[in-house]
């Protein structure tokens, strides 16, 4: 435990963690860890735009609405349409990204347990046995990048479907608020 907590503590200690982890799991790992990166990087800026941006856009909307006189013609209900669109547009920007990345990241995990394996019957074939030592090495890179992968998809499952959540309930909002009479 108290080793644990010295790798927290120390960045070295937890850099030389993290190096020894991506040589175990091979590098398609460091590709996990690159497509966790950009998916958080992503979910984090929506939810930045959701506390921001999002409600200085659906106030401009709705007040240029309100200032219309005309709410019932066919031109302004298609100008109402124009607004929501324009809403949804802005609500659901990078959010196919991400759940790119969600769906993504158990198949790269798939790729490293297929690459693992690869290595393993070669060292089958190099050495004319199964020597669980010398297999070892395969067996990690088969392994780690699937949990990794796993772990990843997993982290931004929860989260993608929040943040549809807040697009769909802020493009409802503005909905209502744009009334047709």
């Amino acid at each position: 435990m108290n080793d644990f907590l010295l790798k927290l503590i120390r960045p070295d200690l937890a850099f030389s963690s993290l190096r020894d982890f991506l040589e175990l799991g091979g590098d398609v790992l460091l590709a996990i860890m690159l497509a966790t990166f950009i998916m958080w990087s992503l979910i984090i800026e929506r939810y930045w735009h959701y506390a921001t941006a999002q409600k200085q856009i659906s106030k401009k909307v709705i007040g240029g609405w309100n200032e219309r006189s005309d709410h019932s013609s066919w031109y302004a209900r298609r100008i109402r349409e124009k607004l929501i669109s324009e809403v949804k547009q802005s609500s659901e920007r990078g959010l196919i990204y991400i759940k790119t990345l969600v769906a993504a990241a158990p198949l790269l995990g798939l790729l490293g347990t297929v690459t693992g394996m690869v290595e393993v019957f070669d060292v089958m074939a190099i050495t004319g046995s199964s020597n669980a030592r010398a297999m070892a090495a395969g067996i990690s890179k088969a392994t780690l990048p699937t949990m990794s992968g796993m772990v990843a998809s997993l982290s931004g499952l929860f989260f993608i479907a929040q943040l549809e959540s807040r697009s769909k309930r802020a493009i409802r909002s503005v909905e209502d608020q744009l009334s047709l009479s």
